[in-house]
């Protein structure tokens, strides 16, 4: 099993930065790609950003692009997911997410272990 907590989170004033942090422990081996998901009140959790193992491949969203990176240290059982020129429309609580067997995730159905999520608010 593997146990992902994520940090980071908090308000901040539409324009400005946060970074979150996903920590893993546990058979931390066993897990491959992993990705950033977020869900905003009343809809459906979408996908942020992905990376691979090697970090060799990452993926965004179109309404991130640009203003969010996502990286990993594997040394450090650690994933990042910098923040910046933060809007109102990106409020929601963060979810970090990894793979058994993928080497990126964009599906939430893909993912098999979740993160507890972080509030991210970012006001007008």
């Amino acid at each position: 099993q593997v146990q992902l907590v994520e940090s980071g989170g908090g308000v901040v004033q539409a324009g400005g930065s946060l970074r979150l942090t996903c920590t893993a422990s546990g058979r931390t081996v066993s897990y491959d790609g992993m990705s950033w998901f977020r869900q905003a009140p009343g809809k459906e959790r979408e996908f942020v950003a992905t990376i691979s193992r090697n970090s060799g491949r990452r993926d965004y969203a179109d309404s991130v692009k640009g203003r969010f990176t996502i990286s990993r240290d594997n040394a450090k059982n650690t994933m990042y997911l910098q923040m910046n020129s933060l809007k109102p429309e990106d409020t929601a609580v963060y979810y970090c997410a990894a793979a058994r067997a993928a080497m990126t995730i964009i599906e939430a159905r893909r993912v098999d272990y979740w993160g507890q999520g972080a509030q991210v608010t970012v006001s007008s």
